[in-house]
């Protein structure tokens, strides 16, 4: 049996925590930034927890990582 390919573009965008979450970055922070707040723009900056309701699809992408 061949061993199973990490999805690279998967594998850059989410992290593993050490108890085994899995971490995001925010969207919206890459452009047209002028028009949006300070504070909007300082909560995007923080990566968060991904989704329960895509953990199942992300560990069959990151077989790994988990």
């Amino acid at each position: 049996m061949p061993k199973m390919k990490t999805k690279r573009a998967a594998a850059k965008r989410f992290k593993m925590t050490g108890t085994g979450k899995l971490m995001r970055m925010k969207a919206y922070k890459s452009h047209i930034l002028t028009k949006k707040s300070t504070k909007r723009k300082r909560n995007l900056r923080k990566a968060t927890e991904l989704d329960q309701t895509n953990v199942k699809s992300m560990k069959r992408i990151l077989p790994y990582n988990l």
